[in-house]
């Protein structure tokens, strides 16, 4: 029994000597305000601005290409030939037949001339006058109809030089020469394509929720940042940071999709050569003004915690003690979360060491600033 006291006299010594545990230390920073805009980013698909089939309008065998396969080509540069003999002679021919009228006019109104002459003099009857009257007429409407088909003759001359309606770049030949092309309507050869390279359109698909906002925004009187009465939009390609390339909506459809809830939109960029990065068919990251400009609160992401579906950050009052404050969040911003509601713009939140600080309890802090703010033109929040 004595040693038994005597044990437990020591063990209430140790435990009265053992040193208190030190406050935890962590790292804290000050909220930041900044003017920023928040922007909604979407998937898109890019795709040009013209799209053209070339086709023949007339029969024949192709002749010559001249061009190269997936070159950039100008409006009216000549592309494919198609063997013209046949064209020239019918052209020949028309205009022949132009020439043969004329004359024939010419002799009927002489005629014409003549008989109102006589018929003054009463030299022919009346009958007679008529009759080369009627003949001045039909040779005015033969020489019409022979030009008609001069008319014809040449537009299917022209027909066999097929040019580039537009500028752009050029697909490949899809017919070698010496095949037959067919010009029949309803049955006409494609030849290849091509597609207009700057500007080029951006296709994507806002939701519903979306929709929604930018309307509230619309009747709030909160409209996105806009640019000489246009909204601006932003576009990255998928080896690209960030969104380098500029433009701005230039289009919304007239209703939403009701098998996907989305309503389809367009942007247009400039895509100067020649690079012309912008290729039709390209997946593209973009991005169009979510709000207005406004004055936010922001923090480092990684001082923002969860309980269950509840977020929260750790401050650190004037007594070093640890509180929990909920708060609201909103987008990320150049690496910053916003905070919409629960934070005083004067408190010192915690950034390290979250795991090993508990309501409540004495912390030692270390006072530290948040990273001086980006350059304007970054200065924006994505969701």
């Amino acid at each position: 029994m004595v040693g038994l006291a005597v044990l437990g006299a020591l063990g209430c010594q140790k435990a009265a000597e053992m040193p208190a545990r030190p406050p935890a230390a962590v790292t804290v920073n000050q909220p930041v305000t900044r003017e920023l805009v928040e922007w909604d980013e979407y998937p898109g698909r890019l795709d040009a601005v013209d799209s053209v089939e070339i086709r023949s309008r007339v029969s024949g065998y192709l002749q010559s290409v001249k061009f190269k396969d997936g070159a950039e080509v100008k409006k009216g540069d000549l592309l494919f030939v198609i063997d013209p003999r046949q064209y020239q002679a019918e052209l020949d021919r028309a205009e022949a037949d132009v020439k043969q009228m004329e004359s024939r006019l010419e002799l009927a109104s002489n005629d014409l001339a003549r008989a109102e002459r006589l018929l003054k003099s009463k030299a022919i009857s009346e009958e007679e006058a008529d009759l080369r009257s009627k003949s001045t007429r039909q040779a005015e409407a033969s020489l019409q109809s022979a030009r008609a088909m001069e008319e014809t003759a040449k537009l299917n001359f022209e027909y066999t030089h097929i040019t580039a309606p537009i500028d752009g770049r050029i697909g490949r030949k899809l017919v070698t020469e010496g095949n037959l092309i067919n010009g029949n309507q309803g049955q006409t050869t494609l030849l290849t394509t091509i597609v207009s390279l700057d500007p080029i359109y951006c296709y994507f698909d806002a939701d519903e929720r979306a929709v929604l906002k930018y309307q509230q925004l619309t009747r709030e009187g909160k409209e996105a940042n806009q640019r000489d009465g246009q909204v601006p939009c932003e576009l990255g390609l998928a080896n690209e940071t960030g969104f380098p390339h500029q433009g701005m909506l230039d289009f919304v459809d007239n209703r939403v999709d009701p098998n996907t809830g989305t309503l389809r939109v367009r942007g247009k960029f400039a895509n100067p050569g020649p690079e012309h990065v912008l290729q039709p068919g390209f997946f593209a990251r973009v991005r169009v003004p979510g709000s207005a400009k406004y004055q936010a609160v922001l923090i480092p992401d990684e001082a923002v915690g969860t309980d269950q579906s509840q977020k929260f950050v750790y401050t650190v009052n004037d007594k070093n003690l640890v509180e929990y404050k909920k708060v609201t969040l909103g987008p990320l911003s150049n690496g910053l979360r916003i905070v919409r509601e629960g934070l005083d713009t004067n408190a010192w939140v915690i950034v390290n060491g979250l795991m090993a600080a508990r309501p409540g309890a004495p912390v030692n802090p270390t006072r530290t600033v948040i990273a001086a703010e980006p350059q304007p033109a970054q200065t924006s929040a994505t969701q």
